[in-house]
């Protein structure tokens, strides 16, 4: 009875598993599955963070070794320059006053270049490019950059890019757009329209830039010109050549304006030409300077045998020869040699008795001067003898 009270109390029975058993593996089978559902969340999580960690190493490996290996290469070596350090440069300016209408040259009168240059040392960049560079010119306003810089930003550049007044035509003409080629550029035909006088600094400058949407791996700097004066082309007709030329109009110097009351004296006494200007200024300049009278002051007198000056006088000569003389003048009347009695006298070499017997040959030679000899290619020697010489 005893051991079936014990076996009832007990409520036990051997075939049947213990309740506390049954929840308690319950209860860990499903903290197995909780645990390997968030493994497989935490791996899937996990696999594409992994994954751009490796591929940016990778890429960071490789961008190292190509970096290496194209400074290395003469034809990539753009990259070891700094961007900031690039810039584009023109070879030369161009002169204070250009017209409208007129072909756009340097100061020489020669097509405009353009360069890439190192800033760092102002030198032409020894590069080559592995790509073309596109360039675009443009006009500035004549007051940038403020204060004279030479520093600027792109932003600041681009503002002050002037464009054309309204119902005109675009303020630049022609071929704007420059392939630079091994860091250089030579400028085509391009022309202004209008004239600077309608902006308040009453100058223009032209500026290069690369054109926007370009590919590049550099950043390059832009570059400008030196301010100018636009006119209309209309006062390219009373313009002042520098340097004038031998058949140039008298009123192309300095201080003698077309149709002026210089003008007239000078048209008056058969001096026309810049040649006959400077013949009469050689061979007798106290009548030169009579013809001009008072009303000319010594300072634009000054200015104007200057500017004559500045001719250019080829190779030209004309001869002058009687039976026991020959001198030969270059065109503006001055003696380069002369052949006296069969004496050569060089550079200066006159003395008291020959020099005026010269002087009055030289007067014979201007007052016949058409009817000299005419002879292409100099002597061996300078001017000898002129009055007014210089």
């Amino acid at each position: 009875m005893a051991a079936k009270r014990l076996l009832v109390e007990s409520g036990s029975n051997p075939d049947q598993p213990n309740d506390k058993r049954i929840k308690k593996s319950f209860r860990s089978v499903i903290g197995e599955v909780v645990m390997a559902n968030s493994l497989q969340n935490f791996c899937s999580f996990l696999e594409p963070v992994l994954r751009k960690v490796v591929n940016e190493e990778i890429e960071r490996g490789l961008s190292i070794i190509t970096t290496r290996s194209i400074s290395r290469s003469p034809s990539f070596r753009i990259q070891a320059l700094e961007p900031s350090k690039l810039q584009l440069s023109f070879s030369k300016n161009l002169s204070p006053s250009i017209f409208t209408v007129s072909k756009i040259l340097d100061a020489d009168n020669a097509p405009l270049q353009i360069f890439l240059i190192d800033a760092r040392g102002n030198r032409v960049a020894q590069t080559t490019l592995p790509y073309l560079i596109k360039l675009e010119l443009v006009v500035l306003d004549g007051d940038f950059p403020k204060g004279n810089t030479t520093c600027w930003t792109s932003e600041e550049f681009n503002n002050s890019i002037v464009k054309e007044r309204t119902g005109k035509r675009p303020l630049l003409a022609g071929e704007l757009t420059i392939t630079l080629r091994d860091g250089f550029g030579i400028v085509g035909d391009i022309e202004f329209t209008d004239n600077s006088s309608w902006i308040r600094s009453r100058r223009f400058r032209l500026g290069v830039k690369v054109t926007n949407g370009t590919t590049s791996d550099v950043t390059i700097r832009e570059a400008m010109t030196d301010p100018f004066v636009v006119k209309d082309h209309r006062g390219e007709l009373y313009k002042k050549h520098h340097p004038p030329m031998l058949e140039d109009d008298v009123w192309r110097l300095e201080k003698i304006g077309k149709h002026g009351i210089f003008h007239k004296k000078l048209e008056a006494e058969g001096i026309n030409t810049v040649q006959d200007f400077l013949k009469l200024f050689v061979v007798n300049p106290m009548k030169l300077r009579g013809i001009l009278g008072q009303g000319m002051s010594e300072r634009m007198w000054e200015v104007a045998i200057n500017h004559a000056k500045e001719c250019l006088l080829g190779s030209k000569l004309y001869v002058h020869s009687g039976s026991d003389y020959t001198i030969f003048l270059n065109p503006i009347c001055q003696v380069v040699q002369a052949i006296i009695n069969g004496h050569v006298y060089p550079a200066r070499g006159f003395n008291g008795v020959a020099k005026a017997y010269v002087e009055k040959l030289v007067n014979e030679a201007y007052l016949n001067w058409h009817s000299l000899e005419e002879v292409e290619g100099g002597l061996n020697g300078t001017p000898l003898l002129t009055q007014g010489s210089w």
